[in-house]
C-alpha cells in the first residue's frame, strides 16, 4: 500500500493512498479480493494478517486507508451501510443509562436507530437545535455520553459550529460524533476541529454514482478505534469487497465531483430565490442563510468556501404543490438518497423522515430536498423553473 504523506494534497491522497499497483502483474488499479477466506501457512500462520473476510479483506483495507487519510484520522472502518456504521459506533461507547444528545433535524434513520433500537436497552435520547450552542448546553445532562452533530443538517441545511460543540461536549465528558455525509472530507474535516469520530453514509457523495451502499467510521482515537473494530468483527456488518472497490474508485474523483455539485447547487439556489411558487430556499451558500458566515469558515474546498450540493425548498402551495411538482420535473427524478451524479428530488416528510413524523424532528410537509447533480446547471434550472412556473399560474 502507498504510505500517506502529510504533504500530499487532498486529491493526491485520494488517488494514491491505499492504492498501490498490483505487485505481481503491475496492474495500476488494485484487484478486487472477492474471497471469503484465506489459506494459512500452517495453523495460525496468517498471510499478511488475513484469515477471514469478515475480519479483514485487502479491498476493504485499501478503502479504509483512503478514508482515514482524507478525514485526517488514523483508523477507518468500512461498513455495509451508514446506519450499520452508526450502530457499531454507538454500541462501542454506550451503556444502559447513558444519554445521546443530537440535533433536532438529523436524518430520521439516525434518530430512529437510537430512539427505537438502543432505547430498548436503556439508552436515553433527546434533541436540541445544534446550530444554537446555548440550546445544546442547556440540553446536556450529567449522563450525556454522545453529542451527535450533523452539519449541514438533513434536510433543513442548518450549519452547526463543530469546534463550539466539541468544546461543550468535551467539557461534559461526552464524545462528539460528526456526520460528515453532506459536506464530505473534501469540504469539511471534523476531526481537525476536535471531533472524536466521523461517520459517513458512503452511499452518498463518497460513492457518488448511486451504485453501492456503504458506511464508514473514522477516528484518530486508538482506544475508540479498538472498540469500534471489535464491534465490526463481532457483529459482522462489513461491506463487500466489490462495494469497497467501487467506493475506492469513487473517492479518487471526490474533490472534482464535489466542486461541480457545489457550483450547480449554488446556481440552482440563487435561481429559485424569489420565485412566486417558492416560499423559502434553504442553502448555506445564500447570504441570508442564518449560518452563512459559519459555513464559509467551516466548509472550504481547495479554492475557498463551498457550500455543498444539497438544496431544500418550501413551496407556497403546500402539500398539493409538492405532489404536483415532483410529477413535472424531467431531470430531477423522485427518489431517496443523494450525492449521486444525477439530480434527485425527495419528499422527506413521506420518504427519508417518515419515521419521525409527529415528533420534534418532523419535517415541514411543504418541503422538498434537492440533490443537485452534475448535469449542466442551466438545464437543471430550466427543469425546475418550468415545473415551478406551472404551479404559479
Amino acid at each position: 500500500m502507498t504510505e500517506p504523506r502529510a504533504s500530499d494534497g487532498f486529491s493526491t491522497r485520494a488517488i494514491h493512498d491505499g492504492q498501490s499497483f498490483d505487485p505481481r502483474t503491475g496492474a495500476v488499479i488494485p484487484p478486487i479480493f472477492m474471497t471469503s477466506t484465506f489459506v494459512q501457512d500452517g495453523i495460525g500462520g496468517f498471510r499478511d494478517g488475513y484469515e477471514y473476510s469478515r475480519g479483514g479483506n485487502p479491498s476493504r483495507d485499501a478503502l479504509q486507508q483512503q478514508l482515514a487519510s482524507l478525514e485526517g484520522g488514523t483508523h477507518a472502518f468500512a461498513f455495509g451501510s451508514g446506519l450499520a456504521a452508526e450502530d457499531a459506533l454507538l454500541r462501542a461507547v454506550l451503556q444502559p443509562g447513558d444519554h445521546v444528545l443530537m440535533g433536532n433535524d438529523v436524518y430520521g434513520g439516525t434518530h430512529r436507530l437510537v430512539s427505537q433500537i438502543h432505547a430498548k436497552w436503556g439508552v436515553e435520547i433527546s434533541t436540541a437545535d445544534a446550530s444554537d450552542l446555548d440550546a445544546v448546553l442547556a440540553s446536556i445532562r450529567p449522563n450525556t455520553k454522545v453529542l451527535w452533530v450533523e452539519t449541514p443538517s438533513n434536510p433543513l441545511m442548518k450549519v452547526a459550529d463543530i469546534a463550539g460543540l466539541v468544546e461543550l461536549g468535551h467539557a461534559a465528558g461526552a464524545i462528539v460524533v460528526a456526520d460528515n455525509t453532506f459536506a464530505t472530507p473534501a469540504l469539511q474535516q471534523p476531526l481537525a476541529l476536535g471531533a472524536d469520530a466521523v461517520v459517513h453514509s458512503t452511499t452518498k457523495y463518497i460513492g457518488g454514482h448511486s451504485d453501492l451502499v456503504g458506511g464508514a467510521v473514522v477516528t484518530a482515537d486508538a482506544s475508540l478505534a479498538e472498540s469500534v473494530g471489535f464491534q465490526q468483527f463481532a457483529v459482522g456488518a462489513v461491506n463487500s469487497p466489490f462495494d469497497a472497490w467501487l467506493t475506492s474508485r469513487s473517492l479518487k474523483t471526490l474533490a472534482v465531483r464535489v466542486e461541480r455539485h457545489c457550483s450547480n447547487a449554488q446556481a440552482v439556489a440563487e435561481a429559485l430565490v424569489g420565485h412566486p411558487a417558492v416560499s423559502a430556499v434553504h442553502y448555506p451558500g445564500l447570504p441570508d442563510h442564518p449560518q452563512h458566515a459559519l459555513a464559509a469558515r467551516q466548509m472550504r474546498g481547495a479554492a475557498g468556501p463551498l457550500f455543498g450540493g444539497m438544496v431544500s425548498i418550501q413551496l407556497a402551495g403546500g402539500v398539493d404543490a409538492v405532489h404536483e411538482l415532483v410529477g413535472r420535473t424531467r431531470l430531477f427524478q423522485l427518489a431517496e438518497s443523494l450525492g449521486g451524479i444525477e439530480s434527485l428530488v425527495c419528499y422527506p416528510s413521506e420518504m427519508t423522515h417518515a419515521s419521525v413524523k409527529g415528533t420534534e424532528l418532523a419535517v415541514p410537509e411543504d418541503l422538498l430536498r434537492l440533490s443537485v447533480g452534475l448535469e449542466e446547471a442551466d438545464d437543471l434550472i430550466a427543469d425546475l423553473t418550468q415545473a415551478l412556473d406551472s404551479l404559479a399560474t
